[in-house]
């Protein structure tokens, strides 16, 4: 497909288009089953009443107020770590290169609670902090892995080293810490939708409006540059200032998440994966992949708040499980492979 007289191109596969039909409306279905249920049981035709702003008085404040910004930031959490591990997968050619092993979430974790623990009284709020914490790991990581070029071995290997050490800080700032500020901050660090509203929501969707479309427009070279970085030199791609952009863009997502929702485990690792299965293609699809993301974190959010236990269980610890058997999946499969 060509738009602006055949100066922008788009490939589009049919298979693509079918899945990600499929994924959006089992996003939708699950979204719609999420407004409904709980405590405060709603009809469908109470809750399309709600978002019209013509529903009943307490489905309005329980619709509007709680449930559906919840959703909402679930999606775009979702759709952000699904994009930013289809990138760092794409970069480092392999399916261990997400957000979680590399160490940009858990950077921007330190980020956090640096503002939580050490800066309680900074202008700078916590989701900011989060923020700084993941670009300041993914410059570290990147100028430890570069030498004369990017290689995604050594990507991983040096994101999983400084994960461990931002890791090891993360346990020291809690063990320093009073117990009222550690107990929030665990809080913070299992990941969780429990309390999100709007004014999550907005930021998130905003930096999502800025960063999507410019990841899948420099997304439009991945597939060259996966074949090689000589072969993708020799068609004229700049190798290194393209994936340079790329890595911007997936830390940006990463920390954008990580700011909205806290770490969330697995979900940048098995919705890239899950979504290349699906639509059978030996190459990067980031918009399966951020449906597939969006799809993982909502179901994940809506067991975690139905199934039967006392305490609704945070989505961290849902999507940690999910992916937890995915890895051990996945890895299975690679030592059957080799």
């Amino acid at each position: 497909m060509r738009l602006l007289s055949g100066r922008v191109s788009i490939r589009v596969r049919p298979r693509a288009v079918v899945v990600g039909v499929v994924l959006a409306a089992l996003v939708l279905i699950f979204g719609v089953w999420t407004l409904m249920t709980g405590e405060y049981p709603a009809t469908v035709g109470e809750v399309l009443r709600t978002l019209f702003g013509a529903g009943p008085p307490g489905a309005e404040i329980i619709v509007t107020r709680f449930r559906l910004p919840r959703l909402v930031i679930g999606i775009g959490v979702g759709a952000a770590l699904g994009v930013a591990g289809a990138l760092f997968q794409s970069l480092s050619r392999n399916p261990l290169g997400s957000p979680d092993i590399i160490g940009f979430t858990t950077g921007s974790a330190t980020g956090a609670l640096l503002v939580i623990l050490v800066f309680p009284d900074s202008p700078i709020g916590t989701p900011a902090g989060a923020i700084l914490g993941g670009l300041v790991t993914a410059l570290l990581v990147y100028a430890l892995a570069y030498r004369r070029g990017m290689q995604g071995t050594r990507l991983i290997l040096v994101g999983i080293g400084v994960s461990a050490v931002a890791e090891a800080v993360n346990s020291y700032l809690l063990s320093r810490s009073s117990l009222d500020a550690a107990q929030e901050a665990q809080r913070w660090l299992v990941g969780s939708l429990n309390g999100r509203s709007w004014e999550y929501a907005g930021p998130l969707w905003a930096a999502l409006a800025v960063l999507l479309p410019i990841t899948l427009l420099l997304a439009r070279r991945i597939e060259i540059v996966e074949l090689g970085d000589d072969l993708a030199l020799a068609l004229g791609i700049p190798v290194e200032r393209v994936r340079l952009s790329l890595v911007v863009c997936g830390v940006a997502l990463t920390a954008v998440a990580t700011a909205a929702a806290g770490p969330i485990a697995f979900v940048a690792l098995a919705a890239p994966q899950t979504a290349r299965r699906l639509v059978r293609a030996g190459t990067t699809s980031l918009v399966p992949a951020a449906l597939t993301g969006s799809l993982i974190m909502v179901a994940a959010d809506f067991a975690g708040q139905r199934l039967p236990h006392a305490i609704q269980l945070p989505v961290g610890l849902s999507t940690g499980a999910i992916g937890g058997l995915y890895l051990i999946w996945l890895l299975s499969g690679e030592l059957r492979r080799g």
